[in-house]
């Protein structure tokens, strides 16, 4: 399979600093009240971004979420970008697909070479007919997507209220054009909408991050989430394989929306900042 890039080389290279004992958890910088998408760039290095309607800006933490340096890449919009991916050739891939009502027709990635270029990738649905479509069949929010085998795999979002919890699975070219997605699989997952997606380094682990809110009592916000994954599958029949799942403890409404790979058995997945609790990050050890 592939290997991780270690830098991201569109930008100069950041300073590193010893990973010692990275700790299980830890809190972002201010600038991430939203955070949205997670690349693990290697030696203690994490790549982040926002939400929808914020700046179109990468920011670079260490291990343990200390700021080391942003980089601003406008005049690129952020409408709605959701996840950050790469490949071995150093190409970065920003997917701008935040879709919630369902009636966008400008979904895009970009794509930042390592020469500095910027390239897009303007894609749809196959099976999307309505904008927005029939509330039943309001399935066409995209929060989560990695680059594998020459493609972008991307993983649907279902809708929190009266949504039918299915995840579809697509498939696009990585390289710039304008495309048709291809719809690979699908699979339910009770009481669960995807938010972000990741592969292993080694290829053999494919994990998600998925929550659902719901009120306590009747009133009280609070949150259940899970990171599910999956090994045995065979060539990209990724919802085909094994699938496990460990629950994440939510005692408040937290919203977790990123999440990747920090070497072959382990995750960091983040949340972004509520009402009550702080932008933060954790690391996750998946079971073999």
């Amino acid at each position: 399979m592939y290997s991780r890039i270690t830098f991201l080389l569109l930008f100069i290279s950041a300073p590193y600093l010893g990973a010692a004992q990275s700790p299980k958890r830890f809190h972002l910088p201010k600038d991430l009240i939203e955070v949205s998408g997670l690349f693990y760039a290697g030696k203690d290095s994490l790549w982040w971004h926002n939400d929808s309607g914020r700046s179109p800006t990468l920011f670079l933490t260490d291990g343990r979420g200390k700021l080391l340096t942003k980089r601003d890449l406008h005049p690129l919009t952020n409408r709605d970008w959701e996840d950050i991916t790469s490949d071995p050739s150093g190409n970065i891939y920003i997917g701008d697909f935040g879709n919630n009502a369902n009636n966008r027709k400008d979904l895009k990635v970009y794509i930042l070479s390592p020469d500095k270029r910027i390239d897009s990738l303007l894609f749809q649905y196959p099976d999307q007919k309505r904008f927005p479509p029939p509330a039943q069949a309001a399935n066409f929010d995209m929060e989560a997507f990695f680059w594998y085998a020459d493609s972008l795999h991307l993983f649907s979002k279902n809708k929190l209220v009266k949504g039918n919890y299915f995840t579809k699975h697509y498939r696009l070219p990585a390289r710039p054009g304008t495309y048709t997605a291809d719809l690979q699989d699908s699979l339910y997952l009770k009481k669960r909408v995807v938010t972000g997606a990741a592969v292993s380094p080694d290829g053999r682990r494919v994990a998600l991050v998925a929550y659902n809110f719901k009120r306590f009592l009747g009133f009280i916000p609070t949150s259940a989430a899970s990171v599910l994954w999956f090994d045995d599958f065979s060539g990209t029949k990724f919802l085909q394989g094994t699938m496990h799942k460990v629950n994440l403890a939510c005692l408040l409404a937290t919203q977790y929306e990123s999440i990747d790979f920090e070497d072959n058995d382990r995750v960091i997945i983040a949340s972004e900042r509520t009402v009550i609790i702080p932008q933060k990050a954790r690391r996750i050890r998946l079971k073999r």
